[in-house]
């Protein structure tokens, strides 16, 4: 094969390569024009050929080629000696694998014309257009170049990016009739012959017989080219061939398999999706009609959507506001704008929430909710989930940082000529590290946007307070602080809102509240409420003295709002602190229950449903919280505070001075309460002498849905109390409030137990026999385990009967990190080891140690003890480590009496034999049930590099037969494993005429079974019988 190469001063030469010593290279599809304008083989080799036309194909793909870091390209015009009937033929019938071999393949379209880059709308539908006509589409030989490659890229003839075949996939489909799923690289040969033919109907080329010979790679076969047989005798001819070597000539493309494909698909779109994904957006109140309009006419917001600046900003638009002042209402706004009177755009949005579950407040739920939006929106992009392997797909795939920024960076790659709009608002209420690197990645995205001229089609505005601050090369910014027009807003608001008449006193506190507010859209919506309030009570001479006592911080506005009323203080402490450390969001009913579990336990038992409907809750709430809190409007309703500065008042300031009796252990005391409330209601009697007896019946599944029924209906608390006691007791240790009374309350499992009641947990319940231990691994609870009076090293690898096995395999398989790195550093000191840091730990995580995809559908194989596990796994890090520090033997067997050795050999896991060979500890040639020893497992795998392992070992039985007589050597001969028979036979120990129980010797099932090289082998080294018997 003859490819280009590109010299450092830009020269090209040819260079000539065969065999496996073919480097990586880019490959050219175009059309040929007159054919003494295209620079040909000679014109290379003699230095010439600038002067013609297609030269300018030459330096198109060279300099594409070096912009994707490839020093050879490859085009046929001049690769291809054609004056050698060989060499054309060669070339004609390898030219399919070359297409297919080459890292990128670039298509040059010379009548497509993109001279203004697809700056607008206008542009893009007129090169595509030009692309739907053009006259690549309707060549012969383009029909494999289109197929054949991995990566085929699309450019005008000015050599603009128009694309690639996976988000053009569509349109290609409309042109061409080829089936989606072979332009995405599905194996040919499931397409039946009729179909493939059908590809090239209607394609022309130069000469006759190139009709058939173009097609030789889609059919993957060969033949010799007769260029003066005609076309009909070529077909004939290759038809011939694929009758021969297809065996679905008729049959359409495998329907399973792309239903399989869609089906994966789907699984992945549904996993991203999670509880109160739009929560906080739709908690957000709509803007008032007569506030946020002018944010349309600001020159930053048109500048961040005029397409012929984005260089000047990279798509970034910044707006920033102190706490209040209203930022994710004008977010709202503007996402609601765009996307009604944008319609021609793609309009996302996130809005993060501090208040809400772990996945509202981390960049991992913001990139889930981001690709979720863009995927279902534009379904031409699912198929980047088709790079995930369809054996890692669960119900709840388990997405990492990594993997949603690889999809989402691919998505914004393919978007061509489709405009996004995204909103992420509230950067402030996520972690700042997290955010920093958001805003890298976006950037990084942005730039290489940009590169590729694809800038304009990807906007992104943040929303955020002043801090953090973080720096972006290009963007724009707006601070509401010194917008006119936003206080302007508040003045709006103010007049069509305060409902207190319009007289002279009216207008002096409109001037007033206008005027205290500083910007603050919050306290004026507060302040509002108040002073309505005040009106409606029939004391409107008093509204000017009560709005001369509110605070004009937000803060001290909060505290007004606490204190001025002194009645029902502890309901109002109670219903804070569930609020601020509840380990998730809470339900209304939940946040009722768990007030009255401690305040009034006495009527839990005596109220109805109608007791408490959501109506009767949400009332409750707005006045215990003296209306602080509020109760989401989302499906899935939760409560949450007001704002975020509520939350930052509280935990500043709030709590330790407007309640002194918490004390200066707030965190501490307040989990303490709250795991006292969880106890108390799980005490009341129709639990305790009802439910709790009726957990040792779980094992009848028969009974298990009434039972969850009951529960579900009738202890609206109970999900919460039973499955987060132990982690506020946890937090309440962490923070000084010691649990050494509770940990030792043999209550703990059955609590736990009627957790297991529940649907969502049932599947991964646990049985009678579950130790404290696991509990506390399956949750992190790493604080309670420390006070756990037991030798961890030894109980943290108890296999025991829970589903993932031992209480360090449930830790890892439930991401419970600070539990991993406990059991770690105690298998360190059982062992006198030195303590690895506690960062470094980190490797043995599920991040890294994943356990081939273990999810939390994963079950711990009871037979096996851990070592086997690992060692049939794979895992040879968690191996070592365990090796290391414990005193598990590695020759220990499970209940089959296989041991580690055996389970790694049979898999193939090389550096596990080699690690346990190490130990010097292990029988190599312990056999498993049917006899066969490791040597023989290596032999019938062909695990070559194992078997040399094994026979650098003194103590390897090179002659060991199984149960049926078969020793090493006759597996490998039987399926043809020619290097293990090479390795057996120059030890010279090796009895390669020793027949088996079957009276056949291992030649004798080399030549059977069609291993001719191997029968070879054995044959050369016969030097007479050998006389072992068996």
């Amino acid at each position: 094969m003859h490819l280009l190469e590109i010299h450092d001063d830009n020269t090209l030469s040819l260079a000539r390569f065969s065999g496996n010593r073919i480097p990586p290279y880019a490959i050219l599809s175009h059309t040929w024009g007159m054919e003494n304008e295209e620079v040909t083989f000679q014109d290379i080799m003699c230095g010439s050929g600038s002067t013609k036309a297609g030269y300018a194909k030459i330096l198109f793909c060279r300099d594409q080629a070096k912009q994707d870091n490839l020093e050879y390209f490859w085009v046929d015009s001049c690769c291809i000696d054609r004056s050698s009937s060989q060499e054309l033929s060669e070339a004609i019938n390898s030219m399919f694998n070359w297409y297919k071999s080459a890292e990128r393949c670039y298509v040059f379209l010379s009548d497509v014309s993109n001279s203004a880059g697809a700056e607008d709308d206008t542009h893009a539908r007129r090169w595509k257009s030009f692309f739907k006509t053009s006259r690549w589409f309707t060549r012969g030989w383009t029909l494999q170049e289109l197929i054949a490659p991995r990566s085929v890229e699309f450019f005008s003839k000015e050599g603009i990016r128009l694309g690639d075949k996976q988000s053009l996939a569509q349109t290609i489909h409309e042109i061409t009739k080829i089936a989606i799923d072979a332009l995405w690289g599905r194996d040919l040969s499931q397409f039946s012959n009729i179909e493939r033919f059908s590809w090239a109907e209607g394609r022309e080329t130069t000469r006759e017989e190139d009709a058939a010979y173009c097609l030789l790679g889609i059919f993957d076969v060969q033949m010799p080219l007769l260029y003066s047989e005609g076309k009909v005798k070529a077909m004939k001819r290759l038809i011939g061939k694929t009758k021969k070597s297809s065996t679905r000539s008729t049959s359409p493309i495998f329907p399973g398999e792309r239903q399989k494909l869609l089906e994966k698909r789907q699984e992945l779109l549904a996993s991203l999706r999670f509880d109160q994904i739009y929560a906080r957006q739709t908690t957000i109140q709509d803007a008032h009609s007569t506030t946020c309009q002018w944010l349309l006419s600001k020159p930053e917001y048109k500048k961040w959507l005029d397409p012929t600046k984005s260089g000047e900003h990279h798509g970034f638009f910044w707006i920033k506001g102190h706490p209040g002042t209203g930022k994710s209402t004008l977010m709202k706004f503007a996402v609601e704008h765009v996307g009604n009177s944008l319609t021609d755009k793609i309009t996302i949005s996130f809005f993060f929430n501090a208040r809400g579950a772990q996945l509202e407040k981390s960049t991992t739920g913001a990139y889930r909710s981001i690709l979720l939006q863009l995927l279902e929106r534009l379904p031409r992009l699912q198929n980047v989930f088709d790079s995930i392997p369809h054996s890692t797909v669960l119900t709840k795939y388990p997405w990492d940082l990594v993997t949603l920024q690889r999809l989402l960076r691919e998505c914004i790659r393919r978007l061509d000529g489709t405009s996004v709009i995204c909103f992420i608002d509230a950067l402030d209420e996520c972690e700042e590290q997290q955010v920093r690197d958001m805003i890298s990645f976006f950037e990084s995205v942005g730039e290489i946007a940009s590169k590729a001229s694809l800038g304009h089609n990807f906007h992104i505005c943040f929303s955020s307070r002043h801090y953090p601050h973080i720096t972006i090369k290009k963007s724009l910014e707006l601070i509401l602080s010194v917008q006119a027009e936003h206080n302007l807003d508040i003045s709006n608001y103010i007049e069509c809102e305060l409902k207190i008449g319009s007289g002279r006193i009216a207008q002096q506190i409109q001037s007033i509240l206008q005027e205290k507010a500083s910007g603050i859209f919050m306290w004026v919506v507060l302040v509002v409420r108040i002073l309505n309030k005040e009106h409606d009570s029939g004391r409107p001479y008093a509204l000017k003295r009560r709005l001369r006592e509110i605070p004009a911080s937000l803060h001290d506005l909060f505290r007004d709002i606490i204190m001025r009323d002194s009645n029902d203080r502890k309901e109002l402490a109670l219903c804070v602190q569930w609020i601020l450390f509840a380990a998730r969001p809470l339900r209304p009913e939940e946040l009722f229950f768990a007030v009255l579990s401690e305040l009034e336990p006495e009527i839990l038992s005596t109220l109805d449903p109608a007791d408490y409907a959501l109506n009767v809750t949400q009332k409750f709430i707005t006045n215990a919280s003296k209306g602080l809190a509020e109760v989401t409007t989302s499906n899935f309703k939760v409560v949450q505070f007001i704002h975020e500065s509520v939350k930052d008042f509280l935990l500043k300031e709030g709590l330790e001075n407007i309640w002194p009796e918490l004390g200066s252990n707030i965190q501490g005391q307040s989990h303490e309460r709250l795991k006292q409330c969880c106890l108390g209601y799980m005490g009341i009697e129709d639990i305790t002498h009802g439910l709790l007896p009726k957990c040792d019946m779980l094992s009848n599944l028969s009974l298990v849905p009434g039972l969850r029924n009951e529960v579900t209906d009738g202890f609206p608390f109970l999900e919460y109390a039973a499955g987060h006691f132990l982690y506020h007791a946890d937090a309440a240790e962490l923070f000084g409030v010691s649990q050494k009374s509770f940990i030792r309350n043999r209550q703990i499992t059955s609590w736990i137990r009627l957790h297991d009641i529940y649907p969502s947990n049932f599947a991964i319940g646990h049985t009678p026999e579950v130790t404290l231990l696991y509990l506390l691994a399956e949750h992190n609870l790493s604080n309670l385990i420390k006070l756990l009076a037991i030798d961890l090293a030894s109980e943290c690898l108890d296999v025991g009967k829970e589903r993932y096995g031992p209480p360090l395999f449930a830790a890892v398989v439930t991401s419970s990190n600070d539990v991993v790195d406990l059991f770690l550093e105690s298998l360190a000191v059982s062992q006198h080891c030195s303590i690895t840091p506690h960062n470094t730990e980190r490797g043995y995580h599920k991040e890294e140690w994943a356990l081939q995809a273990m999810g939390h559908d994963f079950q711990f194989p009871h037979p096996k003890t851990v070592l086997c596990y690992l060692s049939e796994l794979g895992d040879s890090a968690m191996l070592s480590l365990l090796l290391e520090r414990t005193n598990l033997e590695p020759d220990e067997k499970d209940q089959g009496g296989q041991t580690p050795l055996l389970w790694a050999v049979e898999k193939g896991h090389e550096e596990i034999v080699k690690l346990l060979l190490s130990t010097k500890k292990v029988d190599v040639d312990w056999p498993d049930a049917n006899g066969q020893t490791p040597l023989s497992w290596a032999a019938e795998k062909g695990h070559e590099e194992i078997a040399r392992l094994l026979l650098k070992t003194s103590a390897v039985r090179i002659n060991s037969n199984d149960q049926f007589g078969w020793t090493p050597l006759s597996w490998a001969a039987r399926n043809g494993h020619e290097g293990v028979v090479k390795l057996l036979l120059e030890t010279h120990k090796c009895c390669h005429d020793l027949k088996l129980k079957d009276e056949h010797t291992p030649l004798w099932w080399a030549e059977r079974n069609g291993q001719h090289n191997v029968a070879k082998l054995l044959k050369s080294h016969s030097h007479g019988p050998c006389v072992i018997s068996i």
